[in-house]
């Protein structure tokens, strides 16, 4: 993984990661804390933590369920009360069910979908949202995914619930922007992770999209360089 010395400075901001602990969460810290922010990265499992914190030595890590309201609710209030404000929200957060016509999908695999790529995201944004109005600036970026402009077949409920993250985005956009705060999502297609080498071992890594290319995207999204960004939707392909 290579993170690019981009020259951004985040002195003196907090940076809220969700997901923080996932090959691409572990990015996305990685690179605002080499830009002097202070990070605060969640986490599910804590077997997560144990591999995160091999790899990136200072971690402030909240454990949080960002599908559960109160969870997400004492999350921001933790984070509050430590550092007294939200001036960036990565949101990483997501899962993937694929390989299913809909006639086999199950519902509780629709249901999955929606709440980890979708109603996390909506979740997060209506509690960390409130903060950044207060202070009258932030920035806001989600991953969503190239399945949600085009999908390839197989994976309805994925390819749905990431469509639906650009239309959230699109909408919070549109009613945060009086306030100076900058909604975007990104669109990767598929990462180079180890668990999608695992997953498909005989694919073209080569071609597929790295982790510190996406983080250095949001890292520019959340910089002044990208003032003029707003209720974007940012291909990320890589050479796919």
């Amino acid at each position: 993984m290579i993170i690019a010395d981009m020259g951004y400075d985040f002195s003196n901001k907090v940076v809220l990661i969700t997901g923080g602990t996932g090959a691409l969460g572990r990015a996305v810290v990685e690179a605002f804390n080499a830009s002097n922010a202070a990070s605060v990265a969640t986490y599910i499992t804590d077997r997560e933590v144990e591999s995160a914190k091999a790899k990136i030595k200072t971690l402030e890590l909240i454990k949080a369920d960002i599908t559960k309201e109160d969870q997400v609710m004492q999350l921001v209030s933790d984070v509050l009360q430590k550092h007294g404000r939200i001036d960036v929200l990565v949101n990483v957060v997501g899962g993937y069910v694929g390989g299913k016509s809909v006639s086999e999908l199950e519902e509780n695999e629709w249901d999955k979908m929606m709440n980890l790529n979708l109603k996390s995201s909506f979740l997060i944004s209506k509690h960390v949202l409130p903060v950044m109005i207060r202070a009258k600036q932030g920035k806001v970026v989600h991953i969503s995914s190239r399945t949600g402009l085009k999908s390839g077949g197989y994976d309805s409920a994925y390819a749905a619930s990431k469509s639906g993250l650009m239309r959230l985005v699109e909408s919070i956009s549109e009613e945060v922007k009086e306030y100076g705060i900058n909604v975007n999502c990104i669109l990767p297609s598929i990462i180079d992770t180890d668990a999608n080498r695992k997953a498909m071992p005989d694919a073209n890594f080569s071609k597929w999209v790295k982790t510190g290319d996406v983080a250095n995207l949001v890292l520019f999204l959340c910089s002044e360089e990208a003032k003029a960004i707003n209720g974007a939707a940012i291909p990320a392909f890589g050479l796919a």
